[in-house]
């Protein structure tokens, strides 16, 4: 076995076990500066980081050199969370290890009039990743029983069916074998108010600061209530959801990282063999 395939001994289970949605579960009861299924301490994660960034980046450029043999199966990371939970860290302390080539990422905001002019999923199906990619996205069609829920942006008649929809539509993603790892990202109200404060504070995070945030904050019972019929409705046997407490910026990129690292683990990958004689390739280039 080769080296970087067990788990670090820092995790008590592997991530995705500990960290999954379970009926039953309550987002009013999530910890949000929990640290769940590892042992060990924030010193700890610098060093950890690298070397299970390191791993992914391994699996993840097997992945993407097995699509130039034909395999078409791929990965998609959906991230969502309110703001300041970490999504956009995730995407450059975690994503940012890997090879850029595999990697395909779509941040998805508000609706374009074209992509309001079309279904819903029009969007997400133009953005999902291709074969041998890990696909990333940040937000996702969840805003569509997200923030059109709390919002009241369709009625209730619209974006109630669509729970389901997205069961059907994942359920087809994975049988055209691509595997989704989704993240439920949950920060506290007082850590994303110090972090909101931290971008007023700083020039050089002035561009990250929305007043909007100040406006959703104040929405959080709504937006309570969205994401547990959310976590309910759409975490499937096929497609859990995975609950990332987010406070500890350190953890929840380690616990990202191990889930990342064990959905390609999944795949059973390994390097594709040569289409060519290797040995005579070898003399060639001797005498070239």
């Amino acid at each position: 076995m080769s080296e970087g395939l067990e788990l670090p001994t820092q995790w008590t289970h592997e991530p995705h076990t500990e960290l999954m949605f379970r009926p039953g579960d309550q987002v009013a009861d999530i910890d949000a500066d929990a640290t769940p299924g590892f042992r060990g301490k924030k010193t700890d994660a610098p060093a950890l980081q690298q070397e299970r960034n390191a791993r992914f980046a391994e699996l993840q450029e097997m992945l993407y050199a097995n699509s130039r043999s034909g395999d078409t199966r791929s990965v998609l990371l959906v991230l969502q969370g309110m703001d300041t939970a970490g999504k956009g860290g995730i995407v450059k302390h975690v994503m940012g290890g890997a090879n850029p080539q595999g990697i395909q990422y779509r941040s998805f905001g508000k609706p374009t009039p074209e992509e309001l002019s079309h279904h819903y999923l029009w969007r997400i199906r133009k953005a999902l990743p291709s074969g041998g990619h890990i696909g990333v996205f940040d937000r996702s069609h969840y805003e569509d029983v997200l923030i059109v829920r709390v919002h009241n942006l369709v009625p209730p008649d619209v974006w109630e069916p669509r729970y389901e929809e997205i069961n059907a539509f994942e359920r087809e993603l994975v049988d055209g074998g691509m595997t989704l790892v989704k993240v439920a990202m949950f920060v506290s109200l007082d850590e994303q108010k110090r972090r909101l404060a931290e971008r007023l504070e700083r020039p050089d995070k002035y561009w990250k600061y929305n007043p909007a945030d100040v406006d959703e904050r104040l929405k959080w019972p709504a937006y309570q209530e969205a994401y547990q019929a959310m976590l309910d409705r759409t975490s499937t046997d096929y497609a859990p959801w995975h609950i990332v407490p987010c406070n500890r910026k350190w953890y929840s990129r380690l616990a990202i990282t191990e889930l990342l690292i064990e959905a390609l683990k999944q795949l059973d990958l390994s390097w594709p063999p040569a289409t060519f004689d290797v040995e005579a390739e070898k003399a060639r280039l001797a005498s070239a």
